[in-house]
């Protein structure tokens, strides 16, 4: 073992405070990466909710599968100090890379603002993801473990709270980027073109990535540093495979039975390693029903991030985007861990309850269970609220009369009568098959029957200006705007084209009498200017919108007033979200307590339960059930195509209330251990056979002592 003078800072070795440094550091770097990864897929890249989400949950699992190599180079190669440094560098690359594949400008040869060749974008981003996978996983099982070895034999109470601030540093750093990466994304930024800034946002993790490198690396002559101890993994595997095997060959009655299975790679394997061994695959059984939690868990970044774009995020006089709604859970985080540390526990203890760390973790299942049963009844509020969107071979009808008289539209059972710049109160339904006929009149003038092609499950506004002039638009939003955002789209009165430019977004050439395609905004009011030909030029050209809050779609009409100039008169289309985000509060309450439960008790009871040669191995085997959790989402919600988000989210919560009956059962039979005292003992018995063999006198004067 390479041993540096320890020196210590309130009980605690001073080399730890290197590591929660460095562990903050990394975490603000990934978690403030993946807080834009689901919009850098929607938004730059253009994928779909779908396959974003699908991508996502993929990059994630392969997180916390690749943390079995790390523990393997660690244990076995390297040891855990030169593992973490190593994988940080690449960990640093890959940040740095994915930063580059969001430059706009890096393909946009013609400078129109969208990349000429995705698919380099999209090279790009998957090989800067890969590389981090492995760098953040290979790490993972090793940070943690090589602070639990700073520690000496006695000093349990504080190695239990360095995990609980361990943890603390991990949400900290990820509650600072959750808030900071978002505000940078909104920056506009770019060399012949403003985009919204993933360069800027991506570019910030990647250097703080390299900062953690640095201080991990300035504490190295402090720390305690264990020599890997050959290929323990390929040891523990052939162990039990000779287990087995021997097992089988010997399973005719005439053969005694052993007290445990492992028992049978005696004839090869000295105790000690059998000993181990069996220490990690009891910690191993209990773990196959977690990743259920971790399935639940991790939606907050898919799931509960999508339904926070269907409400509204003014909080009193704050305003909140949906992607921000994912700090609540850091912030909680942050209040929860030193009140369940400081005042939980110790009163719990008061009472005379035992709380074992497998009880805590069950608990922490049936919280995160809850939360998702308190989603599902957001989610049925929030369905209440939607607008019906045409299904099937419906199709949805609203008349906007852009003229100057009034105007009678005839449509199958409904007569409507609209006066100038005026529209119908809503969306109307009707089934394309029995849409017969719709006439348009004015008092005086001959009918115009509507001869237009309706495409089924679309909505369709029907624009008339005269009793012979009309125009079917398809309106193209077959659901609430994306990411809380507003749709706006301008309709053209004018004779000759018009331009209008909203918060740096062009609606070019728009022809007379007709109208733009929607474009999105966030949240605030937002300044527009008009130009034209026609318009003269001591006119009034710059308006604004009304304050738009989240969710909602407009159609601005530009027309003339007699003066020539251009006036603005606005129509509703989809109402604003109405349920606040201030709902979704309970449910990441209940899922932090849940954490707070269930994952820093997991960490601490997986160290120390492993034996030492094994600390990494059984660290990397719990961020194991990790990857498992979001292939179980994947699984899930690719499968069971729900038509009702709340009955996914019932589902879920199912599925975590029976895996945690099962766990509960579990741990009742489980034997808490000291894996130190065992390894003493077996020391000591090595001990006194090597005395044996140098001294045979030892052992018989001794023998001959008791027989006297």
């Amino acid at each position: 073992m390479g041993k540096s003078k320890s020196r210590s800072f309130f009980g605690y070795p001073l080399s730890i405070f290197f590591i929660v440094v460095n562990e903050f550091c990394e975490r603000f770097s990934y978690y403030g990466m993946k807080a834009i990864l689901i919009l850098y897929f929607t938004n730059f890249i253009s994928w779909d909710d779908n396959l974003s989400t699908a991508i996502y949950h993929t990059f994630v699992a392969l997180c916390y599968l690749t943390p079995i190599l790390g523990a393997l180079i660690a244990d076995s190669w390297l040891g855990k100090f030169k593992t973490i440094v190593s994988l940080s560098i690449v960990y640093t690359i890959g940040q740095a890379v994915i930063s580059v594949s969001s430059i706009n400008d890096l393909t946009d040869h013609n400078h129109d603002g969208t990349p000429d060749s995705l698919s380099v974008h999209v090279v790009l981003s998957m090989i800067g993801l890969a590389l981090i996978a492995l760098g953040t996983g290979g790490i993972k099982p090793c940070v943690s473990a090589f602070g639990g070895d700073q520690f000496e034999e006695g000093q349990e109470k504080q190695r239990n709270r360095f995990f609980s601030i361990f943890y603390l540093a991990i949400n900290a750093g990820s509650l600072l980027s959750t808030i900071i990466t978002p505000m940078l994304r909104v920056q506009q930024c770019g060399i012949h073109s403003k985009q919204a800034c993933y360069p800027l946002a991506f570019g910030v993790p990647a250097a703080l990535m390299a900062v953690a490198l640095i201080v991990f690396v300035l504490g190295s002559g402090m720390y305690k540093k264990f020599k890997p101890q050959g290929n323990i993994m390929g040891k523990v595997a052939k162990c039990i495979g000779f287990a087995i095997k021997n097992r089988f060959r010997h399973r005719s009655k005439a053969f005694p039975k052993r007290e445990h299975w492992l028992d049978w790679a005696k004839e090869k394997y000295d105790e000690r390693l059998i000993s181990q061994i069996k220490m990690v695959t009891r910690v191993m059984f209990l773990y196959i029903p977690l990743p259920m939690f971790w399935a639940l868990f991790d939606q907050q970044g898919s799931r509960w991030t999508l339904q926070a774009t269907t409400m509204s995020g003014k909080i009193g006089a704050l305003e909140i985007q949906p992607d921000q709604m994912q700090t609540v859970n850091a912030i909680l985080i942050v209040i929860m861990v030193p009140i369940f540390d400081a005042v939980l526990y110790p009163l719990i203890a008061k009472c005379g309850f035992n709380f074992t760390s497998l009880k805590k973790m069950t608990i922490g299942m049936f919280l995160a269970s809850m939360a998702f049963v308190v989603a599902a009844i957001v989610q049925m509020e929030i369905d209440k609220t939607l607008p019906v969107f045409p299904k099937g071979n419906e199709v949805q009808i609203k008349v906007l009369n852009i003229g100057n008289s009034t105007m009678n539209i005839s449509l199958p059972g409904e007569m409507v009568t609209l006066d100038p710049m005026y529209q119908t109160n809503a969306f109307m339904t009707f089934d394309v098959n029995k849409l017969t006929s719709i006439n348009i009149s004015s008092p005086g003038s001959p009918v115009t029957a509507v001869t237009d092609d309706f495409k089924q499950g679309q909505r369709h506004t029907i624009l008339v200006w005269a009793p012979n002039h009309y125009q079917v638009v398809k309106d193209g939003l077959n659901q609430k705007p994306e990411k809380g955002e507003n749709g706006i789209r301008f309709v053209n009165t004018f004779n000759e084209l018009i331009t209008v430019t909203m918060s740096g977004k062009v609606y070019a050439n728009i022809s007379s009498y007709n109208v733009s395609k929607y474009q999105f905004f966030p949240s605030g009011i937002k300044g527009f200017t008009i130009s034209s030909t026609e318009i003269p030029p001591q006119c009034q050209r710059n308006f604004n919108t009304f304050y738009l809050e989240f969710g909602s779609a407009y159609t601005y009409i530009v027309k003339r007033k007699n003066d020539s100039c251009p006036e603005v008169k606005e129509f509703e289309d989809i109402s604003a979200n109405t349920v606040n985000m201030a709902l979704q509060i309970p449910q990441y309450f209940l899922l932090t307590c849940g954490e707070v439960v269930f994952s820093v008790t997991g960490l601490e009871f997986s160290y120390s339960q492993a034996p030492s040669n094994m600390k990494s191995v059984l660290q990397a085997g719990w961020l194991l059930t990790v990857a498992v959790g979001n292939i179980i989402v994947l699984i899930v919600a690719g499968a069971g195509q729900f038509s009702k988000q709340w009955a996914e989210y019932i589902l879920f919560a199912a599925l975590l209330l029976v895996v945690c009956v099962i766990f509960a059962a579990m741990a009742r039979f489980y034997t808490y251990i000291n894996p130190a005292e065992i390894e003493a003992q077996f020391d000591e018995d090595e001990k006194k056979k090597r005395l044996e063999k140098s001294n045979p006198y030892f052992m018989s004067g001794a023998n001959s002592q008791t027989q006297m």
